[in-house]
């Protein structure tokens, strides 16, 4: 929708899809768990560059599963420094904050979406279903 304001800030910004700024403020509740803060209040919940990459693979590990990189990459990015530029700009755009120390280098030593989501996409199948009771029919 062009009203959302992620939606104009994409625009503005002109790199990356509006899903994309969507998907980080989707992933901060993951990184924070991930980062063992989900307890945690105000700037205690604050999460790194690298915390919040691991929140975003796991989301779209669980989102999109083996496509996830085909999702990233259809989205404008190619590498997780990506993921920095869209943090950055919504830091300046006032709808993230930074800690003094967040810098953009953070996000640069990420991972390789291939081997993230594709060599290393492990299948989980949901919880065997118990088998029917025998001898009765339920036709």
């Amino acid at each position: 929708m062009p009203s959302d304001p992620l939606h104009k800030i994409a625009a503005d910004d002109g790199r990356y899809a509006p899903a994309a700024y969507q998907f980080v403020f989707e992933s901060l509740e993951p990184a924070v768990k991930i980062a063992g803060r989900e307890n945690c209040e105000g700037q205690d919940r604050h999460v790194t560059g690298q915390e919040l990459l691991q929140g975003l693979r796991a989301h779209a590990l669980d989102t999109f599963g083996p496509m996830a990189a085909h999702v990233w990459r259809s989205w404008g990015l190619s590498r997780t420094v990506d993921w920095g530029e869209i943090v950055f700009v919504l830091v300046r755009a006032g709808m993230l904050n930074r800690q003094e120390t967040d810098t953009i280098e953070d996000f640069r030593e990420g991972f390789d979406f291939e081997e993230a989501f594709v060599e290393g996409y492990e299948l989980k199948l949901p919880p065997e279903i118990p088998a029917r009771p025998s001898g009765g029919s339920s036709d």
